[in-house]
């Protein structure tokens, strides 16, 4: 399954957003109203729970400076990455553009589709207030 959110322009330098978004604790910042439960697990890791769905723990996997932060799943069960693409737009002005891609089952990505593409799109729009 691949989903990707629109390109989102952000007030911070390439490097500022990309700082903000290696530092997983940030994420709390751009989860959905309807989440349940963060917990920062590590610098490296957190685990979030959103209303009717299963507990996730991510770690940060991956980062390229200034362009590319990568988070993965820490469980076989749901395996996915979901990355965020940054681009230079000015001097104080970046592009970030949040990648999911996970393999699952056809039932699965049925059923986890919407909640996912609905996910991602609050945490693009949720970048754009940083």
């Amino acid at each position: 399954m691949y989903i990707e959110s629109e390109k989102k322009n952000v007030a911070k330098s390439q490097k500022e957003t990309f700082e903000f978004l290696k530092k997983v604790e940030n994420f709390e910042k751009l989860m959905p109203e309807s989440i349940e439960k963060f917990e920062l697990l590590s610098e490296e890791s957190f685990l979030f729970q959103l209303k009717g769905m299963p507990a996730i723990k991510l770690k940060l996997d991956n980062t390229e400076a200034n362009h590319l932060v990568v988070l993965a799943a820490a469980s076989d069960k749901l395996p996915f990455t979901l990355r965020g693409e940054i681009e230079e737009k000015g001097e104080n002005a970046s592009e970030v553009q949040l990648i999911f891609e996970g393999e699952f089952n056809s039932m699965m990505a049925m059923m986890i589709k919407n909640p996912i593409k609905k996910f991602i799109t609050t945490l693009s729009e949720n970048l754009e207030t940083i």
